[in-house]
């Protein structure tokens, strides 16, 4: 189970994730019979109170209590136990990259910030200066994989079914379809979801939160913990800024306000305003892998 929202494909020893056009079987089994006794009630017994002067006398079984407790402690070792496993896996990812010099980005957002049409552009302008691949995660379909694609840049699609975020044991083996040997960086596309993916560490060097102006500028208070862990905000889609009542500024200051040194850069991907601040920056970034 998610640590965060109980999606059952976090365990990553237990699940197997498809690549490419492969699709999910899951099958779950519930028995819902129930048998159903006839109970007798005794109308007047059960109407028959003795009040007197209101007080009221309880018996409550500590029982209850106890299994709640238990219950918790349940959950909250199973959650550590996942998180282990997979910063384990992230830690074996990390070592395979700085041994074959990658510079590694895990792109996360929430669903319709334009992620895969920054990703398309980033490739196509910087398509002479570094050697790309791309991992695509997405509960469905390949459709953003095809549009990779269509760059010439290499590409693997992870469908995750019902799970609600990439984790390092998926990337270990989206890797797989790669000559890391000819790669300068590897971007992940990560699943729309500004919740589980700040809990789950695949191996990279940054993660890097894209925000479009259309979500409001108060995101980043929302979700603290995606932005605390993200090293840049790409705020995206700035030639719809005149259409909308979105103060940049107030957004900027919530993110620096959970995220003190968070490197921001005001973009639009469909025009390529203030893209050239990103690229600096990711240029930099291959330069100390």
């Amino acid at each position: 189970m998610c640590t965060t929202c109980g999606c059952s494909t976090t365990d990553t020893h237990d699940h197997d994730h498809h690549h490419g056009d492969l699709q999910h079987s899951h099958s779950h089994s519930h028995n819902n019979d129930h048998e159903h006794l006839d109970h007798e009630h005794d109308t007047h017994d059960h109407h028959d109170h003795h009040h007197g002067d209101d007080n009221h006398s309880h018996d409550h079984d500590t029982r209850d209590h106890h299994d709640h407790d238990d219950r918790k402690r349940t959950v909250i070792a199973i959650e550590e136990d996942i998180l282990a496993k997979n910063n384990r896996l992230a830690s074996f990812n990390r070592a395979l990259f700085k041994d074959k010099g990658i510079f590694v980005l895990n792109l996360v957002s929430s669903p319709g910030s334009g992620k895969t049409t920054l990703l398309e552009r980033t490739l196509r302008d910087l398509a002479d200066q570094f050697r790309f691949a791309v991992i695509e995660g997405d509960q469905q379909t390949d459709n953003d994989a095809r549009r990779i694609a269509a760059t010439g840049v290499a590409v693997r699609q992870i469908n995750t079914g019902a799970g609600c975020h990439l984790d390092a044991h998926m990337v270990m083996h989206g890797t797989e379809g790669f000559n890391l040997d000819s790669l300068d960086v590897l971007l992940i596309e990560n699943v729309g979801n500004l919740v589980c993916p700040a809990s789950f560490d695949l191996g990279e060097h940054h993660k890097v939160a894209v925000l479009s102006v259309t979500e409001g500028e108060d995101k980043p208070l929302k979700y603290p913990q995606m932005f605390r862990n993200s090293t840049v905000m790409l705020l995206n889609k700035t030639d719809l800024l005149p259409h909308l009542d979105f103060d940049v500024e107030k957004c900027k200051e919530y993110a620096r306000r959970v995220s003190p040194g968070i490197t921001i850069f005001e973009v639009s991907a469909r025009t390529g305003e203030g893209m050239e601040g990103w690229y600096q920056w990711l240029t930099a970034g291959t330069e100390k892998p």
